[in-house]
Parts: structure tokens; C-alpha cells; sequence
């Protein structure tokens, strides 16, 4: 059997004194979206952090199918398919939203500063290439009606899109999204949920997600892993989860009703 596209394995972090992450073991399919749920302070930001070369962990360690990710520097795990976003949302707002895509587009280019001042014939192809391109990656995240808008005054919704698109411009396998639903309003979300799912469907992007909002990962995961107090107590199909009397008790502080959605208790 081949192995899973990521795999944690016993990962702990140590800050001084501060255990942010004691033991923590998961897997994410080829294919699937998985989330990684819990209240502030449990971890989750230090996981993707551990994940993406931005912490070292104490303890264990991270594989990318079946390579280890730990101590390679965050560029050099990027460039192996493995992309973050953060919950801030990382844009060019003085540019338009066009010129957005583009730039992090031309950061895979190849042309180099010479054959674009000499505007040498591949560095002409390259060019429309990326254009073409460009237009393509804002059509998938349903910005294309935007390109010429300056990003800075796009909604924030509309905003968190095109941090998502700078994302997929570097063409990542494994993609973690920090909160990309944060802030958001109903209709803004569901956006969001249609577009990740765009993202697996469309771009065959595998999607780690840390998110709040429980409606939509219940909605949207193929697993959800449970982390408290720096250990996975549950994961599972997203029903198995939400179902879990120690997931309620002492994780999420709610209570599933009729509906099937989590809701706090009053």
C-alpha cells in the first residue's frame, strides 16, 4: 500500500516550560479534505506550523509521502507541494486583483530578469503563459469579474479568495488553510466551502483545514482529527465526531441537536 500523502507521527512541542503539543499522530489521504478541530490555545497553529518548517518539533516527525519534511526550511517544503495559508489574509492591496495573480504566478517563472528586460522570444511565451494562467486561477476562485479591481478594496470575503488564489499559484498537493472561514458571513462561507471543494475536485489540491466554524466542517471534511490540550482524543468521519460523548464533553463545549449541527449550549 502506498503510504498517506502526509503523515504526523507522535509530533510533541516543547516551548520553555509550555507543552503547546504533547503527542500528536494523523494521517491525510491522497484526495481527501481532513480538519483539524479545536478551541484557541489547543495546538492547531502549531501544528501547521510544525508542518510547514516554521517550528521544529521536540519530538517525532512529519512525512510527506514517506519523506520527512522535518528540519527542511518552509521554502523548501513549499516547493515540495506543501502550501500554507495563514489567518491573515497575505495580499498586494495597492495592486489589482489581476496583478495579485500574476505576481505569484511569476514566482515559478523561469524567463529570469534578463530575458524579460530583453524581452527575449521565451520570455514573451512565458509572459502570455502566465497571463492565460492568471485568468484561469481567477475563474476558479470566482474573482475573474475582478481583475482589474484594486485588491485593497475588494470585500473581505473576496479578499480571503485571493489570498487562497496566491496560495494555489504555487501549485500545491497538500494545501493547509488557517481559518479560511474566519470572519466571514453565511453566504461568504458557503463560497468558501464551494471553493475548497473546487479546489480537491478541479486541481486534485488535498486540503488540511483548521477551522471554527463547525457547520462547515461537517459539512465539507472526509475526517475530522480532534486535538485537545496537545492530543488527538477523536478522528474519524465527521458523524463519528460530532457523536463522540468525549468530543462534546471536552472539546467543543456543544451539544449536536436534531439539525445535525453543533450548537453551544445556552
Amino acid at each position: 500500500m502506498s503510504p498517506p500523502l502526509l503523515a504526523v507521527e507522535h509530533v510533541a512541542v516543547h516551548i520553555g516550560g509550555l507543552v503547546a503539543i504533547a503527542d500528536m499522530s494523523f494521517e491525510v489521504p491522497a484526495g481527501r479534505i481532513v480538519s483539524l478541530i479545536g478551541p484557541n490555545g489547543a495546538g492547531k497553529t502549531t501544528a501547521f506550523n510544525v508542518i510547514t518548517g516554521y517550528m521544529p518539533p521536540t519530538k517525532g516527525r512529519v512525512l510527506f509521502e514517506g519523506q520527512p519534511l522535518s528540519g527542511l526550511p518552509p521554502e523548501r517544503i513549499a516547493a515540495r507541494g506543501v502550501v500554507r495559508s495563514f489567518q491573515r489574509t497575505s495580499i498586494f492591496g495597492a495592486c489589482t486583483v489581476f496583478e495579485n495573480a500574476l505576481m505569484a504566478l511569476h514566482l515559478r517563472g523561469r524567463a529570469g530578469v534578463f530575458g524579460a528586460l530583453l524581452r527575449l522570444p521565451s520570455a514573451r511565451r512565458e509572459e502570455e503563459r502566465l497571463r492565460a494562467e492568471a485568468v484561469a486561477l481567477l475563474e476558479l476562485v470566482g474573482l475573474a469579474d475582478r481583475a482589474g479591481t484594486v485588491a485593497s478594496v475588494l470585500a473581505y470575503g473576496e479578499q480571503r479568495r485571493l489570498g487562497i488564489a496566491l496560495a494555489v499559484a504555487a501549485r500545491p498537493r497538500l494545501l493547509l488553510l488557517d481559518e479560511p472561514a474566519a470572519g466571514l458571513n453565511p453566504s461568504e462561507t458557503a463560497e468558501c466551502t464551494a471553493l475548497i471543494r473546487r479546489l480537491r475536485d478541479e486541481r486534485n489540491i488535498t486540503v488540511l483545514l483548521v477551522e471554527h466554524d463547525m457547520a462547515m466542517v461537517m459539512r465539507i471534511s472526509d475526517t475530522v482529527v480532534v486535538l485537545n490540550q496537545g492530543r488527538i482524543i477523536a478522528a474519524g468521519p465527521p458523524d463519528a465526531v460530532r457523536d463522540d460523548p468525549e468530543v462534546i464533553r471536552a472539546y467543543l463545549g456543544a451539544v449536536p441537536e436534531a439539525d445535525g449541527v453543533l450548537h453551544a449550549p445556552a
